[in-house]
């Protein structure tokens, strides 16, 4: 844990730049374009697959990322607790394979498995989708809400204020958006920090 807290610090998993989005990516109340992406078993999975929920929890992750790793089990919990209320968790994986070998689609397939993923662990190979929210960081979240057949960006941000264990979360920010939202309410943090390592543009 020294260590990781050390790397840290020191800026080795990134975490000086705290950039939300990209300048072209997108923003709070922006509506996302549909994407299709392949998931660990193999589907194509479209974002039209989600017209019957309430939203998604979309977490751009991966396997690579000691942040990642430190909120892979909290990630599992979103899905657990928002699922079956209409917000399921999307995890996309948008990391550059050739430099990371552990984020290959192989990969994935044995993390999902080994870790029992409930939820859909989509790669984004080609960096699209990425570039299109504009995440920068690992992990880093979209909470989104549907309205009709789009689906609109409601929070953009980290999934709570404690990277390195979950027994430090004094605010949950992706749990107080999605439950608002279920609520009828408005987020009250809309834009947080995502503190993570950067997803290497190719």
């Amino acid at each position: 844990m020294k260590q990781f807290l050390l790397a840290a610090l020191l800026g080795i998993v990134t975490l000086p730049a705290l950039a939300q989005r990209s300048a072209t990516g997108y923003t709070l109340g922006d509506v996302v374009a549909p994407f299709s992406l392949k998931n660990v078993d193999e589907r194509i999975i479209p974002l039209t697959e989600y017209k019957t929920q309430k939203g998604i929890i979309v977490v751009f992750t991966s396997n690579h990322c000691p942040f990642s790793k430190a909120y892979e089990d909290r990630i599992l919990a979103l899905d657990r607790k928002f699922g079956p209320q209409g917000y399921p968790v999307l995890a996309i994986m948008s990391s550059d394979a050739s430099v990371y070998e552990e984020d290959s689609f192989e990969q994935m397939q044995t993390r999902a498995k080994t870790k029992n993923y409930t939820f859909p662990y989509l790669t984004d190979d080609t960096q699209t989708v990425a570039k299109a929210f504009g995440a920068t960081r690992s992990p880093q979240v979209y909470v989104l809400k549907r309205t009709g057949d789009r689906f609109t960006v409601e929070y953009i941000g980290g999934i709570d204020d404690s990277p390195q264990s979950a027994a430090g979360v004094q605010r949950a920010y992706v749990d107080e958006a999605a439950t608002s939202l279920l609520a009828g309410k408005p987020v009250v943090t809309p834009l947080t920090k995502a503190i993570g390592c950067a997803i290497k543009m190719k």
